[in-house]
């Protein structure tokens, strides 16, 4: 995966986070741990994902928990780490600190894994069960006119330069600015919390 200083993650740097899944002599899910839980995930749905197709069984894999997911039709937050470093620092925070790749589900806070092992929950029939009781996404809620379903718009502030003329108007000073990310973007304000 690339991220978003252009370094690339080599195999040996990338770790594979256990099962947090307990499972019965017949293969049905027992209970989930609960030490991870990504911020305001305690009761929604948290995908973190990437938008970037430079490696295409990532990206493929992203697009396959998310069709699953929508394919239920609920309220799903999807956190792409490609277009914002916070979400990447974040998902790495919660699963102790290793570098994980995309795609990684969590639900209820309670952390599910990466595409195989929410595949087979789905094959198995165990993932309509986790998601049960889980709000149904409204029709406006899959796709959103503002942000073109992207879930970032441009920062206002600056442009999307990431830069902000202070001091007075003969010798501006340019500083980065405050309010949007290392890609000059911002969430957007109307489908992401």
């Amino acid at each position: 995966m690339n991220d978003n200083a252009g370094s690339t993650l080599s195999p040996d740097e990338v770790m594979q986070v256990p099962s947090s899944r307990t499972m019965s002599m017949d293969g049905h899910l027992l209970e989930l741990e609960e030490k991870y839980c990504p911020p305001r995930g305690s009761n929604s749905v948290i995908l973190y994902t990437t938008s970037l197709r430079g490696i295409r069984k990532t990206f493929d894999d992203c697009q396959t928990i998310k069709f699953l997911l929508n394919s239920f039709q609920i309220t799903y937050y999807e956190r792409d780490v490609s277009m914002d470093l916070g979400f990447k620092e974040e998902l790495w925070r919660l699963l102790g600190g290793h570098k994980v790749i995309p795609p990684r589900l969590f639900i209820r806070g309670r952390y599910i894994g990466g595409a195989d092992e929410v595949v087979d929950l789905h094959e198995q029939g165990e993932l309509k069960s986790l998601l049960q009781d889980i709000p149904l996404a409204v029709s406006n809620q899959l796709y959103c006119k503002v942000c073109d379903g992207i879930r970032f718009t441009l920062c206002c502030a600056c442009d999307g330069s990431r830069k902000m003329a202070t001091g007075d108007g003969r010798d501006p000073v340019f500083d980065r600015c405050r309010h949007c990310n290392e890609n000059g973007l911002v969430k957007c304000s109307f489908c992401c919390y």
